[in-house]
């Protein structure tokens, strides 16, 4: 079997404060509060490694606060990979209105990236990532590093014929798509996609639209994620739309990242992308009823599966973004 790589280059640990509500300029008394490793692509290993994947996770970690990160490795079987340097891994802090399950985020600051510790990655996934691997570069950039950094691991990758699973934001992801060596697939959401096209995307059409012309550039599969009314899955045959079922929500925390490792478990298994859509979004569902990125047993992720609606979307195709 392939290897299954996730790369985290600005990680954190998620501390969770469970509230009543959420009224800003108010005091608040917390109902509890939790903390998670976390940063994207560790969230998608956490819940690739709930399916009984075997997964490996690389990254840069501050050494001075490691210790979650470890216990969720060692809990959970992940092949640990991370470079360390000396300092503090960032803290993000995630309020969480239990009357609504709405999340309000507050992202800190990160380290800064060493020069010798993204050497340190690039050497781990030469060793890990062989022909037909999949490889997952999420999240954003710590300080210390450019721009193109995304852009020049995916032409590293792609040079070994690895397939490589994009979920980035912003310059790092305009660089990315700027390239000439683009990745196996991309889950941007919805505003981050409207934000890299430059104009509003207000309905799916447009949304739709959008992806195509990327799939015309040349991404095999293009996954647009769109909160409750679940994710577009578009590539230059099909569109799709995968409707969430009705869930009881604890935590959204980490449901985007839970989206992307079904994504890569349904590549993984060379599913089609009907039945790579429905795993996709039991996987978010499925991590919604958790707190934190996990999921619940693979008996329920399955469950979920069968009440996952797809539909097709008849859109013409596009070709220029």
């Amino acid at each position: 079997m392939s290897a299954i790589v996730t790369v985290t280059l600005n990680p954190a640990i998620d501390q969770t404060v469970t509230l009543d509500a959420l009224t800003p300029g108010q005091v608040h008394r917390a109902r509890g509060v939790r903390s998670d490793a976390g940063g994207k692509g560790v969230n998608v290993a956490s819940c690739l490694a709930d399916w009984g994947l075997k997964v490996s996770a690389t990254g840069i970690l501050g050494s001075d606060n490691a210790t979650p990160f470890e216990a969720l490795f060692a809990r959970k079987g992940v092949d640990d990979r991370f470079a360390w340097i000396p300092g503090e891994t960032r803290t993000n802090l995630k309020l969480l209105a239990a009357a609504t399950g709405d999340t309000t985020d507050i992202n800190l600051p990160g380290l800064a990236a060493t020069p010798g510790a993204l050497d340190t990655v690039r050497a781990v996934l030469r060793q890990v990532a062989t022909e037909g691997s999949l490889v997952v570069l999420a999240g954003s950039l710590p300080g210390g590093l450019g721009v193109e950094t995304y852009a020049t691991l995916t032409q590293l990758l792609k040079a070994r014929a690895v397939r490589v699973v994009l979920d980035v934001s912003g310059p790092a992801l305009t660089a990315a798509l700027a390239s000439r060596s683009l990745p196996e697939a991309i889950k941007p959401n919805r505003q981050e996609l409207a934000e890299w096209a430059g104009r509003p995307l207000d309905t799916l059409a447009e949304v739709v639209a959008t992806a195509r012309g990327l799939t015309a550039r040349g991404i095999p599969l293009v996954v647009v994620s769109l909160g409750g009314e679940g994710a577009l899955f578009v590539t230059r045959d099909e569109a799709l739309h995968a409707h969430p079922p009705p869930t009881q929500v604890s935590s959204t925390v980490g449901a985007g990242d839970a989206l992307v490792a079904g994504l890569v478990a349904g590549l993984h298994a060379g599913l089609p992308l009907a039945e790579t859509a429905r795993l996709a979004l039991a996987f978010a569902a499925g991590k919604l009823t958790q707190p934190g990125a996990n999921l619940p047993s693979r008996g329920t992720i399955l469950a979920i599966v069968e009440t996952v609606r797809v539909e097709t979307i008849d859109v013409p195709p596009r070709t220029s973004s």
